[in-house]
């Protein structure tokens, strides 16, 4: 039974109905749509479409961001590296082993920390003469199984979260370096807002690496588009190039490429549903 200090859901009108039925599947086609598209779209007024937003935030069935709806919840929360290794695995072992083929002889690279970057490690074999550079113990590991790999593994503060280092420590032995790539991962890529973490340290130090490097390479499975962690780590033109799933929206990565970023879409093999 409904609490009574609960108010009942407002009763529509079938036309109603229908505009949130459309806006809905409008959703579901784009990443986002502004207040004003959909007013061009659905041919009412902004008021209308405000009004409609409203009722469909109220029954969770979307979220409204700076004028915006979108689908999936913008804000991330922290979890633990072991959660968010179950989480989008096959796209993130298709978008590491991609990674891993762009890894040259003699190469000197940063990875960060991450289930996609630490994808990535557990793929690359037989690179002649190749040093890595890396804020995460799992990644360093990994990579120290390769006998044709020279690792470095930052120090500093431990995040038990993720199993990397962070903080003043690592940023001063980053200061030493140059490096050719830096392949990293984020938590939220937002095309508006930038390159997101859920951690402030943590984005201080992914800032300091893009600063360190000559191409920038970021790693990104097609859930965390439209998403957003706690901290900035950079604007979206600090990127180079985008490796992602073939789950990505294409009006993601055509506004990707707009922004003079090369976007690769890797195809994932899924297991069938039963």
């Amino acid at each position: 039974m409904r609490p009574s200090s609960e108010p009942p859901p407002p009763t529509l009108s079938p036309v109603a109905n229908e505009r949130h039925r459309k806006i809905m599947s409008l959703l579901h086609q784009q990443t986002s749509l502004s207040v004003a598209q959909l007013a061009h779209l659905l041919g009412v007024s902004e008021v209308t479409v405000r009004k409609d937003l409203t009722q469909l935030e109220q029954q969770q069935m979307l979220y409204r961001v700076h004028g915006s709806a979108i689908l999936a919840n913008p804000y991330i929360q922290d979890r633990h590296v072991n959660d968010k290794e179950k989480l989008f695995s096959d796209e993130k072992r298709a978008i590491g082993t991609y990674a891993a083929q762009l890894v040259e002889p003699r190469d000197t690279i940063l990875i960060a920390s991450g289930t996609t970057t630490l994808a990535m490690a557990r793929a690359i074999r037989g690179v002649e003469e190749l040093t890595a550079i890396t804020t995460s113990l799992s990644v360093a590991s990994t990579l120290a199984e390769n006998d044709d790999c020279t690792v470095i593994q930052l120090g500093g503060i431990l995040r038990t979260s993720s199993f990397s280092v962070v903080g003043p420590f690592a940023e001063q032995m980053l200061r030493q370096f140059s490096c050719s790539k830096l392949f990293f991962g984020m938590d939220g890529f937002d095309l508006d807002y930038g390159v997101t973490t859920t951690n402030l340290m943590g984005g201080h130090l992914a800032l300091m690496m893009i600063d360190t490097v000559q191409k920038v390479i970021a790693l990104v499975d097609s859930s965390k588009f439209g998403r957003r962690g706690f901290c900035k780590m950079c604007d979206i033109d600090r990127i180079d190039m985008v490796i992602t799933d073939d789950g990505v929206s294409p009006v993601v990565v055509e506004q990707l490429q707009e922004a003079g970023i090369d976007v690769r879409i890797v195809e994932v093999s899924r297991p069938a549903l039963p």
